[in-house]
């Protein structure tokens, strides 16, 4: 009986299962019983489901509708105090807005624009003092004997310079009479123009000749004006750059005469004194600069020039 034993607890122990004893045994029987210590079940890990099927298996909920009775809130209601503009957009500090000017469409300001930008250079030729001052400068460099100084940007500056100090009172009269109306609205583009032109026909009907006004009414075939101001632009701005053009060479011609005498002498001297193969510019150049500088020349010619416009 004892041997019995012993083999059944060799086997339990070698196959790791817990001996399971059924029905009424001796005293022995519930000694093994609880000698006998509990096998645990093994652990059977699931199966792994791809995550296709699960998300097969997952029930989608479909979303809840807004009852009919529920009011839809905004997210953010507007203030009952502030008011409320209608087609107005937020202003955006980074923003560009081209305006017309007078109320008027942007397109053709920009078109009145771009065309008097192309037309200043002509502008500023044909109805300012700057073709008279341009040709006395240029008389003053060739009397001199200087062929680049001063430079011709020098002089053309200088030019501008002078006809911008000629006309600062006629700007003033067209920015207060036609600018500034147009800006507030009150006129419109081409009234600002016919308004603009009143004080540049006075100042240049002012120094164009009578001879010259003549020739081209002749040759425009428009009747004689009973005055100045009755003289259509398409007259009196050929007439007053032809008139300009005779005052600038005038006066080029009366500055040159005082150098003509300097080289004329200089000419003779070294002639005489047999010096032929010296150039007479060498020495009359210095000699005509040391005159000009002596006499403060520019003072003396654009004070002259300047004058000659009242």
């Amino acid at each position: 009986m004892e041997g019995m034993l012993c083999l059944m607890l060799s086997l339990a122990a070698t196959s790791g299962k817990a001996l399971h004893i059924v029905g009424g045994g001796g005293p022995g029987a519930g000694a093994i019983a609880q000698l006998s210590p509990p096998t645990p079940a093994p652990m059977v890990n699931p199966p792994i489901q791809p995550a296709a099927t699960l998300l097969a298996k997952t029930p989608i909920q479909p979303a809840i509708a807004p009852s009919a009775d529920t009011p839809i809130q905004p997210a953010n209601p507007p203030s009952t105090n502030a008011p409320i503009q209608m087609g107005t957009a937020p202003l955006n500090p980074n923003e560009l807005r081209i305006t017309g000017l007078g109320g008027g469409s942007a397109q053709w300001t920009i078109v009145i624009l771009l065309t008097f930008l192309t037309l200043i250079p002509s502008v500023l030729i044909c109805m300012t003092p700057f073709a008279r001052l341009l040709i006395v400068f240029h008389f003053l460099r060739q009397a001199l004997g200087l062929q680049t100084t001063p430079s011709n940007q020098t002089l053309i500056g200088l030019s501008v310079i002078m006809t911008f100090f000629l006309m600062q009172p006629i700007g003033v009269t067209i920015y207060q009479e036609s600018v500034l109306p147009l800006q507030a609205g009150k006129i419109t583009a081409l009234d600002a123009v016919a308004r603009a032109g009143i004080p540049m026909r006075q100042f240049m009907s002012h120094y164009v000749r009578e001879k010259d006004v003549a020739l081209f009414l002749e040759m425009a075939k428009e009747p004689r004006p009973a005055n100045i101001d009755d003289v259509s632009f398409r007259v009196l701005l050929p007439a007053y750059i032809l008139s300009e053009l005779k005052a600038g060479f005038q006066i080029g011609a009366v500055l040159f005469l005082p150098f003509l005498v300097v080289d004329m002498v200089v000419a003779s001297i070294t002639t005489s004194v047999g010096m032929m193969q010296l150039p007479p510019v060498v020495i009359s150049t210095p000699l005509k600069l040391l005159l000009f500088l002596m006499v403060d020349g520019w003072h003396l010619l654009i004070g002259a020039l300047m004058r000659s416009f009242n």
